[in-house]
């Protein structure tokens, strides 16, 4: 395993450099951007299709400076310099837990001040030059896809909020065992989490800038199922703990043309430094488990790029909203659902069955999904767009 994305560097090439490069949150943004891509693309396309159509908004250009203007620059330069400085001279600590330092209140103040003064005059340079003797109103046209940006920053921060509001729900002993830890750390991300609550609030964003949710849901849907493939990625290299339950049987005769750790793997080295001391390692990272495990990360990875592919290719085939995007919700229930199966993770007991708050929530999508086909269906066969 490799936590770090220096731990792959030093291994290949015999270095030993230190960088605060986590490979779970290297994949994030990688999945953030390739959704952010593949968003872009349809939204345009659906512009094209005149299924969206772009929004005429007044600006008002050239009026003077405000203090407004500048108290935002301000702090987010001051925030910047102070942890950007404060990481140089305390490098070693950043190097090993950067999203501590990051939500710390360690910085360095002078760095804050000369990136602060920096960012004020650039603002003020920027505000002056733009600045006319009579300020006109002018309209400009707003597409849908200009908006990409937005959506994208909106799904991060609901959900990472949403992923770490459920994780805390199904591991409330971990939480309050040390809560600190807990939520600023990257690992410890519950999926269905983030998906509910970046869906409600990106349901709100829709309506508030006049795109129909609707197509802006089947424009997210391939995004979702290929970032949740690209997260899995970061969860089997850094081995966070999204691993699957002890696997001791012998592999498969069929299964005999798969590497042996795509069968049982003990993920050594993992980031949690679960299982036992490996013999002659050293660093922060030197534990493997005591018995291998099914590398689901590895699995869900595979289906969810074949699912991707499914959904990229019958997108356009699919000519009633949100039905491609209750597609999603079939599948992606389907997937998580079974992979539940040999996947580790907390249980409820209800009614004598042990049950994982995913399996609850992966019903809840398929039922969702099939009950959406059913609907939009009648919906738009009596009232087409």
């Amino acid at each position: 395993m490799y936590p770090k994305v220096s731990d792959f560097i030093n291994e290949v090439f015999g270095t030993n450099i230190n960088l605060p490069i986590q490979s779970f949150g290297l994949f994030v943004a990688l999945a953030f951007i390739v959704a952010a891509a593949i968003v872009y693309i349809e939204l345009k396309r659906k512009e094209s299709e005149g299924l969206l159509n772009h929004q005429i908004k007044k600006v008002l250009k050239g009026k003077p400076a405000t203090t407004q203007d500048f108290i935002i620059p301000i702090i987010l330069g001051f925030l910047i310099g102070a942890k950007l400085i404060g990481a140089i001279f305390d490098y070693s600590y950043f190097a090993e837990n950067p999203q501590g330092f990051l939500f710390s209140f360690k910085g360095n103040i002078f760095g804050g001040i000369i990136f602060a003064a920096y960012f004020f005059f650039a603002t003020y340079r920027r505000k002056s030059k733009e600045k006319l003797d009579k300020p006109i109103w002018v309209e400009e046209k707003l597409h849908p896809y200009q908006l990409t940006g937005n959506i994208v920053f909106i799904a991060a921060v609901a959900g990472i909020i949403g992923a770490k509001i459920f994780h805390q729900l199904e591991n409330l002993d971990d939480f309050l065992a040390n809560p600190i830890e807990s939520l600023l750390s990257f690992n410890g991300l519950t999926f269905y989490g983030g998906l509910i609550v970046a869906g409600i609030t990106l349901v709100y964003y829709a309506k508030k800038n006049k795109i129909a949710w609707y197509h802006l849901a089947d424009s997210v849907a391939p995004a979702l199922m290929i970032a949740y493939a690209i997260g899995r990625i970061g969860c089997q290299i850094a081995g966070d703990g999204d691993w699957g339950i002890v696997n001791m049987a012998p592999q498969p005769e069929w299964l005999s043309f798969m590497p042996d750790w795509l069968w049982a793997y003990d993920y050594p080295n993992n980031v949690l430094n679960k299982g036992v001391l490996i013999d002659g390692c050293s660093g922060l990272h030197c534990y493997r488990l005591d018995n291998p495990v099914f590398p689901t990360p590895v699995y869900e990875t595979t289906a969810c790029l074949i699912l991707f592919s499914g959904l990229w290719i019958t997108r356009k085939r699919i000519k009633i909203p949100a039905v491609l995007f209750s597609i999603y919700l079939i599948l992606n229930g389907i997937e998580r659902f079974f992979i539940e199966k040999i996947r580790i993770n907390e249980t409820y007991n209800i009614s004598g069955y042990k049950i994982t708050q995913a399996e609850i929530i992966s019903v809840v999508l398929i039922t969702l999904g099939i009950s959406g086909i059913i609907l939009l269906r009648k919906h738009f066969k009596a009232k087409p767009i």
